[in-house]
């Protein structure tokens, strides 16, 4: 099993927080099922201010950039992206070109 933080940023307006988060309150089924298809076992979305932080589980033999494709290509994943990308933003220093910013894990309680 393999697990991933990452983050990113809601735009700053109450308006867009309420409606990301109605929206991950009934995510489409076929979301859902396209991200399980892909190998994610876990998937768990934290909001702090405007900063989201994502906790991810997955298969042993995920690889973000093929699986984050393949996942995209899936139901309507696209427009699910494409719909909660109004609402998001990258985080100041994200990578060029990175949407969601993988974190590092500094801690683990089992280590």
């Amino acid at each position: 099993m393999k697990s991933y933080g990452m983050t990113l940023d809601l735009k700053d307006d109450p308006e867009t927080r309420a409606k990301y988060i109605e929206y991950h309150r009934a995510v489409w089924p076929d979301v859902l099922d396209g991200l399980r298809g892909v190998g994610i076992t876990g998937m768990k979305i934290y909001l702090h201010g405007p900063r989201l932080f994502m906790y991810m589980e997955a298969e042993d033999d995920f690889v973000p950039d093929r699986d984050f494709s393949k996942y995209m290509e899936t139901g309507r994943a696209r427009e699910w992206d494409e719909l909660m990308r109004t609402f998001q933003q990258p985080v100041p220093d994200a990578s060029p070109g990175d949407w969601w910013s993988e974190m590092d894990e500094v801690f683990d309680l089992d280590w």
